[in-house]
């Protein structure tokens, strides 16, 4: 009975439905922690007019919209008094952070609270988003350097790589960090469905014959070098080569990225799909594409690499960025310089190298895919050995079905 009444809370400024990695990297882990382990709690900001219908709670405060970052939203737990009191009632055997800011604190404030343990995960570049909304270096590094004392007060730190971990050094973190890898949702297929994948895909998709797909699927910035990706397509055009990219995903250079590409002439080239959230709609997408173009140099540990990698689905990176980590070109992945030209001359070279891609493509799919299966496993035992080592357990007291009676 006590591995079913062991209850974790999940706390992030980003969830369902406006998801990026983070966002992902919860919705998996609290899936795997209910269906396998117990009680999981997903506390987030609410979201005007979406309903959720997860198979674990998911609580939510108020919120306001944040239009410099939109589509996300800044939280407001604390004006929002029926929220904290049913907060204040249930009681948690440890609560993790995906987030330094609002939900962070947050969930520092319930660990200190109830004395239970807390953890927190590093994820982003977030000096890039400070860039973005601050539009000052100097006050960006600020605001970076700003974050660290609240990894100093939790009892462990995660990154998902090591490159993730250098970046919260340079912040000013000097204390110990735990690697614990993402994974994806996606199961990697058999042959046979595979190849039912790409039939679907050949068939539903704008493409003529067999030329080559390549494919973008994330949030729509430029942070993550998409420019880079439809100069390089203008540069393969000019030569005279045959392909077509698709771009998956919404932000808030969109629009933007439509106009260059028609500025550039590859409107009948480049399909933009938007937002899609039924992953059954991802395979067929990854199933088809030649390559997964990913030259972001925002990225720390991208879960669409992962996926692609499913479906034996190399990407192409920058060499050096926290994406390419643990990436050999040509073996699991191919990488470039941080340049139109480079990915250029990439694409025509393996347009005519079928055997190398597929090398590539089986690689990705031996290394870098991951299940969230086995994620979960390793997360739970971390959750355990936490728990136990802090000495105070709450998880006898409280059954499952009071929980879940706490957030009704």
């Amino acid at each position: 009975m006590t591995e079913h009444t062991f209850c974790i809370g999940q706390f992030s400024d980003t969830f369902r439905p406006i998801m990026d990695g983070v966002g992902l990297c919860v919705e998996n882990y609290a899936r795997g922690l209910q269906q396998k382990y117990g009680s999981a709690v997903v506390v987030a900001p609410a979201i005007p007019g979406f309903v959720d219908s997860e198979p674990y709670v998911v609580e939510r405060y108020r919120s306001l919209a944040f239009p410099p970052m939109k589509p996300y939203r800044i939280g407001l737990p604390w004006l929002d008094p029926r929220f904290m009191r049913r907060l204040r009632r249930t009681r948690f055997d440890l609560v993790h952070a995906h987030t330094p800011f609002v939900a962070g604190s947050l969930a520092l404030q319930v660990a200190r609270h109830q004395g239970i343990p807390i953890v927190a995960t590093f994820h982003s570049k977030y000096r890039e988003d400070f860039l973005k909304v601050l539009s000052s270096p100097r006050l960006a590094d600020i605001a970076a350097h700003r974050m660290v004392p609240f990894f100093r007060q939790v009892d462990q730190v995660w990154v998902p790589n090591r490159a993730t971990a250098a970046t919260l050094r340079d912040y000013g973190f000097c204390g110990p960090v735990e690697v614990v890898g993402n994974g994806t949702d996606l199961e990697a297929p058999t042959d046979a469905e595979l190849a039912t994948w790409r039939e679907v895909a050949q068939n539903e998709l704008p493409l003529h014959g067999g030329e080559p797909l390549y494919l973008f699927v994330g949030q729509h910035r430029w942070e993550k070098n998409v420019r880079l990706i439809i100069e390089a397509l203008a540069l393969l055009q000019q030569r005279g080569q045959r392909f077509h990219m698709l771009f998956v995903g919404a932000g808030y250079a969109a629009h933007e990225m439509q106009q260059l590409v028609r500025k550039r002439g590859l409107a009948r080239r480049v399909s933009f799909l938007g937002l899609i959230t039924d992953r059954s709609r991802l395979k067929p997408l990854y199933a088809r594409a030649n390559l997964f173009l990913f030259p972001s140099l925002y990225d720390n540990a991208p879960l669409v690499m992962r996926e692609a990698a499913a479906f034996s689905c190399p990407a192409v990176l920058v060499t050096g960025s926290s994406a390419a980590e643990d990436t050999v070109h040509g073996a699991n992945a191919f990488l470039i310089d941080n340049s139109a030209q480079s990915l250029c001359d990439l694409l025509a070279e393996l347009a005519d190298n079928p055997e190398k891609l597929a090398r590539a493509g089986r690689g990705a799919r031996e290394t870098i895919y991951r299940h969230w299966d086995s994620v979960v496993d390793e997360v739970y035992q971390r959750y355990r050995g936490l728990a136990d080592r802090h000495g105070k357990p709450n998880s006898a007291r409280l059954d499952r079905s009071r929980r879940a009676r706490q957030f009704a």
